[in-house]
């Protein structure tokens, strides 16, 4: 028989403070030795918003930068720093009170002459050189001067509807050396508009961060700079142009926050003739948009989730969609760097409905605030993984910058609902579990661009190529044995905008024409397949909207790719899900409007980390339109270690029989954890107290689950088995 001694309080206390000898190998990190997790605030300190992140962004100047900075890295925190682009609390420039001058001006404007705001005293921006001194001088300076080395100039963004301000008059007539033109006039004026809204903010980016890199090596500092961005799916759906791609060969940007979360994702769109929200799949597809516009370049990205949005919802409906976009950005596994949320302070102090039609206002649910807690930690320790998304791999959608080009409500009786000229070429496959991927024209001058990709779907009906060398890269790809699918019509008005296509050496009616001569192909080509040395070019006389805004309408296209697919080689697999495994973390996602309602039913042993109470399962039924996130038992590591926690783990120890660390996690919410252990514990002290309770024993897994109140300062936790 073994024996068992239960130490008191005292004496456990008293064994933790020796100097231990061995650390069992488990999930737990070192704090700081990789920095992979941040968030924003423009908050200081604070203990409710603690939420113990690698590094946190400080947002903003303002009066008290300095103090904010300070209060955060007295915490340990790396600190890095975050500001708006083309909005910001810049009213001393827009007042006059920086130069003399008032620059209200330089306002982004509708038609009518009204100015777009972001906030009081706060207007989208027109980014003059005038401006662009001012950033420098009054933000990036003082942010480097403070001994910031990481800077993240967010959301440079300029909107569709805008391009009527005397600021952007001037601008066009620099760039264009011509008269302004309404962008309203024709489908001629949008494009050449939305390319120079494209152009000035690329301009911004780019002078801003080589300023802040020459300053950083004058004071002996390597600063690096990022870029927190929506998707260009997204900013195409909202209407807003914005650099997007050409940001990942800027020699002065580092890299990107993929601005990714239920705002953006659950936009409606069209499938099956029936426009509704569709989270995840938009989710999923913006997180591979971001994803596949730094892969070819190395650089590096972190992916953003919101446990909340900026729109007023339930509880209820936050954590569902939270649930879905969060699954969606696990299942791109290259990436591992993440902004586990915005705001914290909004997330965990402000008030929002208890639930769907309620009046009741309360603050995060102690549940929710627990699950979400665990979910952000799994963060820390989710690997990069060489693991594929099941289903065919290879196939792609092109896309280009110019998709923000071209969304304008209607020109010549064209339109493109709902962005459906894009989606109608994506939702299709990934409806039937094909994990379809994102290719950017921009980018396939890089030979890992297209290295992977065996069939690539585009289209020219929303869309248009800014150089002629980006056909001779995909005519070459083709040739090389590379499938393609072109879908479209032609026949929007933008086709016949004044481009290189039309113009110099060119004479085609649509940039398609060039791209199909390349290959040997008739510019006005009929449907039908080409040959073209060992690939082969499909075409399909249909807008892709087509395919999606009418029920029952994607059959040719889903057969077209079943179709190239095989001949690359592969057989096309079409399902209901998509599941991955990075590490001992399962990632599941079972889709509606599929080819099955059978849930996908999975056995073995499993921690729900979207279950607060943290259950261990045996068997997993995921049904229809859900998402779920386990840890899997079989694949821990050796016990004893912490495989889930709502709270950060430090200094995890072991001293014979005796499993120790201290957790430190925002205030006011309740940490759940659970531990694997060699055996049964016999003693289990919670900063101090006995709280052995046999019940929350797991003798399935060999867990132990351990309930507390979270506190920033840290708790001790002691386990003796």
């Amino acid at each position: 028989m073994r024996i068992f001694t239960i130490l008191s309080a005292t004496a456990m206390t008293a064994l933790m403070t020796v100097a231990f000898t061995s650390c069992v190998p488990s999930v737990d990190r070192a704090w700081n030795d990789r920095v992979n997790t941040t968030f924003q605030t423009s908050s200081a300190w604070k203990p409710t918003i603690d939420t113990r992140a690698d590094a946190v962004m400080v947002y903003g100047t303002g009066k008290t930068l300095e103090d904010r900075i300070a209060s955060w890295k007295e915490r340990g925190y790396k600190v890095d720093f975050m500001t708006g682009i083309a909005w910001g609390g810049y009213e001393d420039y827009f007042t006059g009170a920086w130069d003399g001058k008032p620059h209200l001006d330089e306002g982004q404007r509708k038609a009518d002459g009204d100015t777009i705001w972001h906030g009081r005293m706060v207007p989208y921006i027109v980014p003059t050189k005038g401006y662009l001194e001012y950033f420098k001088e009054t933000q990036v300076k003082r942010v480097i001067d403070a001994g910031v080395e990481s800077l993240y100039f967010e959301e440079p963004e300029f909107w569709n509807m805008a391009g009527y301000s005397e600021a952007f008059k001037k601008e066009w007539e620099n760039f264009y050396g011509e008269p302004w033109r309404p962008q309203d006039e024709s489908p001629e004026a949008t494009y050449l508009s939305n390319k120079l809204k494209y152009h000035l903010y690329y301009r911004a980016l780019d002078e801003a961060s080589s300023f802040a890199k020459e300053y950083g090596r004058s004071k002996g500092m390597d600063i690096k700079c990022y870029v927190p961005t929506h998707s260009l799916v997204n900013y195409s759906q909202w209407e807003i142009v914005s650099p997007e791609a050409s940001l990942a060969s800027m020699p002065g940007i580092d890299g990107y926050i993929a601005q990714v979360w239920t705002g953006t994702s659950r936009v409606p769109n069209y499938f099956n003739g029936v426009r509704r929200e569709r989270t995840f799949e938009t989710a999923y597809i913006e997180y591979a948009c971001m994803n596949s516009m730094t892969a070819p370049t190395g650089r590096r990205v972190w992916f953003l989730t919101d446990p909340i949005e900026d729109g007023t919802r339930d509880w209820e409906d936050y954590k569902r969609n939270y649930h879905a976009t969060f699954t969606a950005q696990l299942l791109q596994p290259g990436i591992a760097d993440y902004e586990i949320m915005p705001w914290p302070q909004r997330i965990y102090e402000r008030l929002y409905p208890k639930s769907a039609g309620s009046d009741e206002m309360i603050r995060i649910p102690e549940d929710y605030a627990t699950m979400m807690q665990v979910m952000t930690n799994s963060l820390e320790y989710i690997p990069v993984s060489k693991n594929k998304v099941s289903g065919s791999q290879g196939i792609s959608v092109l896309m280009a910058n110019s998709l923000m080009f071209q969304r304008f409500p209607i020109h010549d009786g064209y339109e493109d609902p709902s962005l459906s000229d894009f989606f109608g070429m994506v939702m299709p496959l990934l409806k039937r579990g094909v994990p379809v991927g994102i290719t950017h024209i921009e980018n396939v001058g890089y030979d890992k661009a297209l290295a992977d990709v065996k069939v690539l779907l585009m289209t020219y009906s929303n869309m248009k190529p800014m150089d002629p060398e980006a056909h001779s890269r995909l005519a070459s790809w083709v040739k090389a044995g590379g499938r393609l699918i072109y879908c479209g019509r032609d026949n929007d008005p933008f086709q016949s905008v004044k481009e290189w296509w039309n113009t110099g050496g060119f004479s085609h009616t649509a940039p398609s024409g060039h791209l199909f001569s390349l290959m040997g192909i008739g510019e006005d080509a009929p449907e039908g397949e080409y040959s073209f040395g060992k690939g082969s070019v499909t075409v399909i006389r249909k807008d892709p909207k087509e395919l999606v805004m009418s029920p029952d309408s994607d059959t040719a296209l889903v057969t077209a790719v079943e179709n190239m697919y095989s001949a690359s080689g592969g057989k096309l697999e079409l399902k209901n899900h998509f599941r991955l495994s990075r590490g001992p973390y399962e990632l599941m996602a079972v889709l509606d409007e599929s080819v099955s309602d059978k849930p996908l039913e999975t056995e073995g042993r499993f921690i729900d980390l979207f279950d607060p109470d943290l259950p261990v399962m045996t068997k997993i039924v995921q049904t229809p339109g859900s998402q779920g996130y386990y840890y899997n038992l079989d694949k821990a590591p050796k016990a004893p270690a912490v495989l889930a926690s709502a709270g950060r783990v430090y200094e995890p120890l072991r001293k014979g029989r005796v499993y120790s660390w201290i957790t430190k996690g925002p205030s006011e919410t309740v940490c759940a954890a659970r531990v694997k252990l060699p055996s049964r514990p016999v003693s289990v002290l919670i900063g101090g107290e006995e709280k052995l309770d046999p019940a929350l024993w797991d003798e399935v897994g060999e867990t132990y689950l351990i309930r507390f109140d979270n506190d920033p300062e840290g708790v001790r936790i002691a386990i003796r088995w």
